[in-house]
């Protein structure tokens, strides 16, 4: 008697004589057992009829791909099954003493095939679209093409100091206003992470090189949110909120740019250090009527203060103020709950008892991670840790705009706005950044992470029209590990 082999359809019918006997029947069913030297397995069960008419043999039924016969095996509890060797494998951990299985496991696999398949394909990007220049009076199309056009370059950080090692993970960077230098956050292998700046700079030839300033600080606290402050001139400055830890209270520490270089001949300027401890977030306003002014979301508060006269205004709030942002025209802070909530506050309002100084309130469905003001400031982006990113109509308190396709779920994620180029960018949980074009909300790219998904290894990226000046490349920058990328934007690189 032939074995029956689901994956070939169902085979003829062959008569049943005396002296042969059918396989253990039940409800016409028939299930095959084997054993190999991985453990048990079983193949799937599949019905037989006996009448089924000998026309319909397996050799008449067209092949079908790995992908849809796994999509047609039955799901079976603690069980799962591989389409390539067409056999169920156990689940269960320990199994066979040497590679257990859990689904976990199944699922990383699938995903890094995805990712290399992605990185595959971006290699490909330029072949792809090179016939479709007749398209590029269409505004959507012509970011497209630009953005798929974004091809990967390592970049190699110079350095004065040969001491200093490029082995530490990042965890953050941030850029400031003219994208000439790049504040970073990288976590040390003994705990605490160690924070400095990065100069960018640019050639006629179209390349762009790196350098780390000579001095890095270290720190046992948690880096939690970062802003460039405008003290003394443009970006002079560098806010941190630093959370305590054991027996080190948090605070928020105001550090001069210049302090990073020994070759920097400017004096050191304001270093402060405020005693607000476990601050989620921060900010620093621009507006010529507060351009001394900072905040900081804590716990169910606000802080806003005046970093030269020391001046407070606190402001009690329902939940924790994950994300904040000031409007630029005028001195107006909008703020982001871990319940869902945005508020804003005008600073030309003084505190009140109840919550009538909250000039506008609208929801979203879980704790916010991000709020950008746009340039026009009647429109705001706000994404939560439910993975929605939506432009919000201030004035009517209500949405206009959803961005599909980021990936959240616990994680404290910013997201990025360029308004030249029309761009809105993310990274997700899963590692993959996204552009998504501004006006309409349709995503243009996904880039996978040259490294594999990992909980710590969430790229941090910074996008600029002009990195390394007034006359930079615009493109895309994204640290990773301890790797630093660059994919330029609508031109040419040279490496």
């Amino acid at each position: 008697m032939r074995k029956w082999n689901w994956r070939e359809g169902q085979r003829p019918h062959t008569r049943q004589g005396a002296g042969q006997r059918r396989g253990w029947h039940r409800g016409n069913r028939q299930q095959w057992y084997e054993r190999d030297d991985a453990g048990p397995s079983h193949r799937p069960s599949q019905k037989h009829h006996a009448n089924q008419p000998a026309s319909h043999s397996s050799s008449s039924l067209p092949s079908s791909s790995s992908s849809n016969a796994s999509s047609a095996a039955p799901e079976l509890p603690g069980f799962y099954f591989d389409p390539e060797k067409n056999r169920y494998f156990r689940l269960l951990p320990g199994h066979n003493n040497c590679n257990p299985l859990t689904r976990e496991q199944l699922q990383q696999k699938e995903r890094e095939k995805e990712r290399n398949k992605m990185l595959a394909e971006d290699e490909n990007t330029r072949k792809r679209y090179t016939n479709t220049g007749h398209l590029l009076f269409v505004s959507r199309l012509v970011h497209e093409v630009k953005v798929s056009e974004m091809r990967r370059h390592k970049l190699e950080i110079q350095s004065t100091d040969n001491s200093i090692s490029n082995t530490d993970n990042f965890r953050l960077i941030v850029g400031d206003s003219a994208c000439e230098r790049v504040f970073t956050v990288n976590d040390v292998s003994h705990g605490g992470c160690k924070y400095g700046i990065m100069n960018f700079s640019s050639s006629s030839k179209g390349s762009l090189s790196v350098e780390m300033c000579d001095n890095l600080y270290f720190t046992n606290r948690k880096v939690n949110s970062i802003c460039w402050a405008s003290v003394n001139y443009p970006d002079s400055h560098v806010l941190l909120c630093l959370v305590g830890v054991a027996d080190t209270p948090g605070c928020v520490s105001l550090l001069p740019a210049s302090l990073f270089s020994n070759s920097n001949p400017d004096q050191p300027g304001m270093l402060c250090s405020f005693k607000i401890s476990s601050a989620w977030s921060c900010a620093w306003c621009l507006n010529p009527q507060f351009d001394k002014t900072f905040s900081t979301g804590l716990s169910r508060r606000v802080i806003v203060k005046d970093a030269e006269t020391g001046r407070t205004q606190t402001y009690s709030v329902g939940s924790d103020v994950l994300a904040q942002q000031f409007a630029l025209r005028v001195p107006v802070l909008f703020n982001g709950c871990r319940s869902g909530e945005i508020f804003s506050i005008d600073l030309r309002q003084r505190g009140r008892r109840d919550h009538s100084w909250k000039a506008s309130r609208f929801h979203q469905e879980s704790a916010i991670t991000s709020v950008r003001v746009l340039q026009d400031e009647n429109y705001l982006l706000a994404a939560d840790m439910l993975g929605q990113i939506k432009l919000w109509d201030v004035r009517g308190t209500k949405p206009v705009q959803e961005y599909k396709g980021h990936h959240n779920e616990h994680a404290y994620l910013p997201i990025h706005v360029n308004e030249c180029e029309g761009l809105l960018l993310a990274v997700g949980q899963d590692c993959y950044t996204r552009l998504w074009s501004l006006k309409d909300g349709h995503l243009l790219r996904t880039i996978p992470s040259p490294h594999p998904a990992a909980n710590d290894l969430i790229p941090s990226v910074v996008f600029s029209s002009n990195l390394g000046g007034s006359r930079g490349l615009p493109g895309l920058l994204m640290a990773v590990k301890h790797d630093l990328y660059y994919f330029p934007y609508n031109t040419d690189y040279q490496e």
